[in-house]
């Protein structure tokens, strides 16, 4: 009762255009605390509204070269798109058009053996980052009430594989002549991004997350076992989320894949949110997990990462809106809104899950 519902919260603030040619735009509403607040408000089990999706703006920065590398640069200098170079390892990534994202150029791994990592992968000097220019360029990007998530691309695994390539990253996994040497090679890790975190913030204080890629599985199953991922990628992991919940941030795991099985060794390695591919039953993963865990919760069952079912009528959207209100949102268990379905929600479906989630959290 801290905030009660006014009907002039869905006056539309802003508009704008849907992610991709042919979706509906998003709508931001008169929310009654800014965006950054009620992103915070969920992360703290205290939900105002179901968030979903507009409230959260990921930060990209072009002075970490990963960022440059993959194409992924999202701060004040704009979308940098198709770019090929090094990332911050040296590893050198090539623009793949046709698959829409950045892959390391095969055939010549730059580890072949685990156990030789320490005499071959050389640690950035991250002081020699231009972050009184990346400062500047983004300090109106960074002034707009949002909830601000820093992405690190690339964690654990996948860093192992842009190292190492996929067959023998999957295999140092589980080779008992290899484990030793992966496990210090995370824990350095761990230690390297806890001190690029610090130093990030020290630039860039409105960031209030982090945004950690991993991915774990294939679209049937996960790439390895949850033994294996327990042993292997946890505690690096927690090592790093406990450093982020130590200077009052939240961490997001981004992993793709069909990782039910996983999400034990998510809640181990202190991940506050996960939002996963809707090839997941995220009903069934709500249920089980949701009270240790923020779930992306899709409107639907289990169906393709790109498929979601055509809008229907108004009337039909706004029942469809309440029904999904009234399942999923419950105090005890907090949920964002999936960001894969987010992109294709009407505006009727939009107006009627907020203001259906005000209520019932409200209440």
């Amino acid at each position: 009762m801290k905030y009660p519902f006014s009907e002039s919260e869905l006056n539309i603030s802003y508009e704008k255009p849907g992610a991709m040619p042919g979706l509906p735009p998003t709508q931001e509403f008169t929310y009654p605390v800014s965006q950054r607040e009620g992103v915070i408000a969920t992360y703290q089990r205290e939900p105002i509204w179901l968030i979903a999706g507009s409230e959260v703006s990921y930060f990209a920065p072009k002075v970490h070269p990963d960022n440059v590398a993959r194409a992924t640069v999202m701060d004040g200098s704009g979308m940098l798109a198709q770019t090929d170079g090094p990332d911050m390892f040296g590893v050198e990534w090539e623009f793949v058009p046709a698959a829409g994202g950045s892959m390391v150029r095969p055939g010549n791994p730059m580890l072949k053996d685990a156990n030789d990592w320490e005499s071959v992968i050389k640690f950035p000097d991250i002081g020699k980052w231009d972050w009184a220019g990346s400062k500047a360029e983004n300090k109106a990007h960074l002034s707009k009430g949002k909830f601000y998530s820093m992405w690190q691309l690339n964690g654990f695994f996948e860093r192992l594989i842009s190292f190492m390539e996929f067959e023998n990253a999957a295999y140092a996994l589980i080779d008992e002549d290899q484990q030793d040497a992966v496990k210090a090679l995370f824990d350095k890790l761990a230690d390297f991004y806890i001190t690029l975190f610090d130093e990030s913030l020290k630039h860039f204080p409105q960031v209030d997350g982090f945004f950690i890629h991993d991915d774990w599985g294939s679209q049937r199953a996960p790439f390895f076992s949850p033994a294996v991922a327990e042993e292997m990628l946890v505690p690096a992991m927690k090592k790093v989320t406990d450093y982020i919940h130590s200077r009052g941030r939240y961490a997001e795991l981004h992993s793709c894949g069909h990782l039910a099985l996983q999400v034990p060794n998510m809640i181990k390695a202190g991940w506050d949110l996960w939002c996963p591919q809707i090839l997941n039953d995220t009903h069934e993963i709500f249920d089980l997990y949701g009270d240790k865990i923020i779930i992306g919760v899709a409107p639907t069952g289990p169906t393709s990462v790109f498929t979601m079912p055509k809008p229907g009528s108004e009337a039909e959207d706004i029942a469809a809106a309440e029904s999904f209100t009234e399942r999923f949102c419950r105090k005890d268990k907090p949920i964002v809104f999936n960001m894969y379905s987010s992109m294709m929600l009407s505006p009727a479906y939009r107006s009627a899950l907020y203001k259906a989630s005000r209520l019932k959290y409200q209440a």
